[in-house]
């Protein structure tokens, strides 16, 4: 038991480590090519910081615990939401744009709801042998990616705000740092995987329970700093469409690409019940940000989501375990 704590731990850091290092390489080769700081970040790092959860999903994927892989996605929505927004909430009240009430919010809802429908083949199809993501899935995932990848070069077309700068370094060393990132990745997902698998033989908790506390919490990490840190410096847009944008991308990109390189059978009913919740926090979201003027979500309904997320939690290890 210890050893696997201690090999979820280690993955843990390997993997966020490597993750920034790639980013920061990668963000330097792109600046090389005089590609602009705004493209750097809708792209380079929108897709590097989600690179803990893609190498989560496919290693989980690859050693066959599909519970892991999907739990770690829905855990980490579930999360975002309820916990790292309920805890900026709390730190000041968010305020939301129009386009963040209307578009963004309903289309992480409608990710959602779409990876409802592909989860249970057997609403269409009775005489399938079970529930599946398949590869097939996983394309249509990534062209709703897409769809969400052009809307979002429009707004920052249309709505311009200051790009972060990135730093431009000797290519040699971006290579390096690329490289060893990407090693970083790798073995921090082996390890990872391997204790999260290990301490739910253990605890006799199954693979899918792990992935929708412990791994979620974990990859959720690099949002909550990021969220915490801009309420406290009153940047509600940063602080929500951080979460917002994450939850898309953890649909679209992660289980697209996981479903592409191994289909991903759905565990029904208990999963349902998970993406139950995640479509309940985004509704959640939508209307307490209506109830108060101008689209704020207040200390009050921060504490409520605090409280919702800890019942949650509490909910699967005593009665789902």
């Amino acid at each position: 038991m210890i050893s696997d704590v201690l090999s979820l731990v280690a993955g843990f850091a390997i993997i966020l480590y490597g993750a920034k290092i790639l980013v920061d390489g990668a963000s330097s080769i792109a600046k090389r090519f005089n590609i602009s700081d705004l493209i750097i970040g809708l792209t380079v790092v929108a897709f590097g910081t989600s690179m803990p959860e893609l190498v989560i999903n496919v290693f989980s994927a690859l050693k066959g615990s599909t519970g892991l892989a999907i739990g770690n996605v829905i855990g980490s929505n579930i999360s975002n939401i309820l916990l790292i927004l309920g805890i900026a909430a709390l730190i000041r009240p968010l305020t939301l744009s129009v386009n963040t009430q209307w578009k963004e919010i309903p289309f992480s809802l409608l990710a959602v709801i779409v990876l409802g429908i592909m989860a249970n083949d057997v609403w269409f199809n009775h005489d399938h042998d079970g529930n599946l993501i398949s590869m097939s899935d996983g394309l249509v995932l990534l062209c709703f990616l897409a769809i969400f990848m052009v809307y979002t070069f429009e707004m920052a077309k249309f709505n311009p705000e200051p790009a972060e700068e990135f730093k431009s370094r000797p290519l040699y060393a971006s290579v390096l740092m690329f490289v060893l990132g990407a090693v970083g990745l790798y073995f921090g997902g082996q390890f990872l995987v391997d204790g999260a698998i290990g301490i739910a033989k253990t605890a006799g908790l199954s693979d899918r329970i792990i992935g929708l506390t412990i791994v979620a919490i974990g990859t959720s990490l690099p949002e909550l700093a990021t969220s915490v840190v801009a309420a406290w410096k009153n940047q509600s847009g940063m602080a929500i469409g951080n979460v917002i944008g994450s939850n898309i991308l953890n649909v679209f990109l992660i289980l697209g690409v996981t479903a592409i390189i191994e289909p991903l059978p759905f565990q029904t009913p208990l999963m349902n019940h998970d993406l139950g919740v995640v479509v309940l926090a985004s509704i959640l979201l939508f209307v307490t940000a209506q109830i108060y003027s101008p689209r704020r979500i207040g200390r009050r309904a921060g504490g409520l989501y605090v409280v919702l997320y800890v019942s949650y939690i509490v909910s699967l290890i005593f009665v789902n375990g």
